[in-house]
């Protein structure tokens, strides 16, 4: 990457999942941690940075809600994505039992994918801005009945000591990473499989859905995942988020979306890029 600042931005502390994902993917960049995902999404749009490493969604918890509201504005690019086995510690401060904790402190996202361990040892679960923020919290007040969870970096990176390995309730637990980036990614169509994603808002009329789907039905192209959005205050969920197997420029896919657009009132592409091998 020629004239650039060499950096990642991601949400959050250092000792995150979103600090250990840029560790993975981009070792050569400079992982930048912002407050809030806003915040990444400016630094990236603004040159600061050169990408951003988002979270979107969880196998256990579900999709990240604060992102899908940035997507319809930004002028970022879908380029990549990452998916990244979460393995999340219990952890406290020097001298804490587990027998004696009664608090454990993390992102909402975390508290969700670790609801059963805490349930069974009626553990409050309170929510922190994020995971390495929390860990960071639990060790500045050095309360041995709280405890954070988080990565294990985050224990090194703030002198916490594991009071329990891998608590997270299902050994599927991944959370999806999307890479974006200013300019949106020139790949051609190959052997290896893409991804496709994009915005669309359907036209006011019957079956408006049912007509824009219809065209990847019957040119055989896999739509992997739709969301639909509130927009403009209104409870008509007219707008969508979909992802589907294939590029714009094979067949299959231009008569599929040529098809959507009879029936939609937008298309916005939010990126094209290579899909993860762990979808398959």
């Amino acid at each position: 990457m020629a004239d650039t600042s060499g950096k990642i931005a991601y949400q959050g502390e250092r000792g995150s999942n979103s600090h250990i994902a840029c560790l993975d993917v981009y070792p050569d960049l400079e992982p930048v941690a912002y407050r809030t995902f806003e915040d990444a999404f400016a630094a990236a749009e603004g040159a600061q940075v050169d990408l951003a490493m988002i979270p979107v969604e969880n196998t256990i918890a579900g999709r990240v809600g604060d992102i899908h509201h940035l997507l319809p504005s930004t002028s970022l690019h879908m380029i990549g994505e990452h998916l990244m086995r979460i393995r999340f510690q219990l952890m406290g401060v020097k001298g804490a039992e587990i027998g004696d904790i009664k608090r454990a402190y993390s992102h909402v996202m975390a508290l969700g994918q670790c609801r059963q361990y805490l349930r069974e040892r009626e553990i409050i679960a309170v929510t922190a801005a994020d995971t390495a923020g929390a860990a960071r919290l639990v060790a500045e007040r050095g309360d041995t009945r709280a405890a954070a969870i988080a990565p294990s970096l985050a224990a090194e990176v703030y002198g916490l000591d594991i009071l329990a390995w891998d608590i997270e309730d299902a050994a599927h637990n991944t959370t999806r990473f999307l890479i974006m980036a200013p300019k949106p990614l020139d790949i051609e169509p190959g052997d290896e499989k893409m991804v496709t994603a994009f915005l669309f808002q359907v036209r006011n009329i019957p079956s408006a859905l049912y007509k824009t789907l219809g065209g990847f039905a019957t040119n055989g192209v896999n739509m992997t995942k739709l969301e639909s959005y509130q927009i403009e205050g209104s409870f008509s969920a007219s707008q969508f988020y979909a992802e589907i197997e294939g590029h714009p420029d094979q067949r299959p896919v231009q008569l599929a979306l040529e098809e959507l657009g009879f029936f939609s009132t937008s298309l916005k592409i939010l990126g094209v890029y290579p899909a993860h091998p762990g979808r398959s």
